[in-house]
């Protein structure tokens, strides 16, 4: 497992084929293998959905179409193979047909790595009957709820078994991670080393393994310059940061043993659930890492986007340390 850190890959394509080709390099072709792609097939998407096609060389391509909309060309080997992708070049078949037959057995392509043959593959083509099939819009609104119901059931692992009142974050006891220990990298955007901390605590992240030792020359975090493609043993909220005893406060349910593995912190445009933050119990005053007074020309920061059909969110983080 890779932490990507968005929802989406158009900002940075070419690190997504880096985790592609990273998660499938440990596919050990013991049993089938399905293989989820995106629901993004124009333009850039199609073009990158192409390059996973000759990468990944699957025996079987299922292809859904949308009801009454045919945008899209069938994926079918001979259409992967002559046409370009977005990093993999198609078969130039045109150079061929202005040659001689000499000529063309002569002629050598100069095609990138996979792309000399055809690939070789069934396709099997779905078109679907019924209206509204594959509406874009209420697809991402439904990914988005799924996805907060993921990010809820995963912290639900840090409550007690035993029915009763769910606690909120901040009476749960969070492991205590040195700086030393661990590196950090946002990947998202840029964010200033003077406010890196602003950007970690209180935030969503991936608990990864980085193949490099940590060697910390200074006091203050160790931060990557680079984002690595490195396992990801699972996540946990930065409950807070302890500037004097250099701590990171985090919550977790990945277990004792494999956190010992994990040597670098990943943030990523993921979002805690509003739910989470705004609905803690029996605070008294300010919700902790709730405000409406932030200052926004920080650089890393950002608000949080309207959606539709849902009550407007007016909430960010804020640090919990001077």
């Amino acid at each position: 497992m890779v932490y990507y850190g968005q929802t989406s890959c158009e900002q940075d394509t070419e690190r997504y084929l880096d985790v592609v080709k990273y998660v499938f390099s440990a596919y050990k072709k013991e049993v089938p293998l399905v293989i989820n792609t995106m629901g993004w097939v124009k333009g850039e998407g199609l073009l990158l959905l192409i390059d996973t096609i000759r990468l990944l060389s699957p025996s079987h391509v299922v292809q859904m179409d949308v009801y009454d909309w045919k945008a899209m060309a069938p994926l079918t080997p001979e259409y992967v193979h002559l046409t370009p992708g977005l990093y993999t070049k198609g078969k130039q078949q045109a150079k061929c047909k202005q040659m001689g037959m000499s000529g063309a057995e002569n002629w050598k392509s100069s095609e990138g790595e996979g792309d000399a043959s055809a690939p070789e593959y069934k396709l099997l083509y779905v078109h679907p009957e019924f209206p509204r099939a594959g509406v874009a819009g209420e697809a991402r609104v439904h990914s988005s709820i799924l996805r907060d119901m993921s990010i809820l059931g995963y912290l639900g692992q840090l409550q007690s078994p035993d029915i009763g009142a769910v606690l909120p974050l901040h009476s749960l006891v969070p492991y205590q991670v040195p700086f030393s220990a661990v590196a950090v990298r946002v990947i998202h955007t840029d964010v200033a080393p003077t406010n890196i901390m602003y950007a970690v605590n209180a935030s969503w992240v991936g608990l990864c393994r980085i193949p490099d030792e940590i060697r910390c020359q200074t006091d203050g975090p160790v931060l990557l310059t680079q984002t690595p493609v490195c396992d990801c043993l699972g996540f946990g909220i930065v409950r807070g940061v302890e500037m004097e005893k250099k701590l990171y406060h985090i919550l977790t349910p990945v277990p004792p043993e494999n956190l010992r593995l994990v040597n670098c912190l990943l943030l990523g445009n993921i979002a805690i659930p509003n739910c989470v933050l705004v609905g803690q119990q029996g605070v008294e005053g300010e919700i902790p890492y709730v405000t409406s007074d932030y200052n926004y020309s920080i650089l890393g920061s950002g608000k949080l986007k309207k959606k539709k059909h849902f009550k407007r969110r007016e909430y960010a983080f804020e640090c919990d340390y001077t």
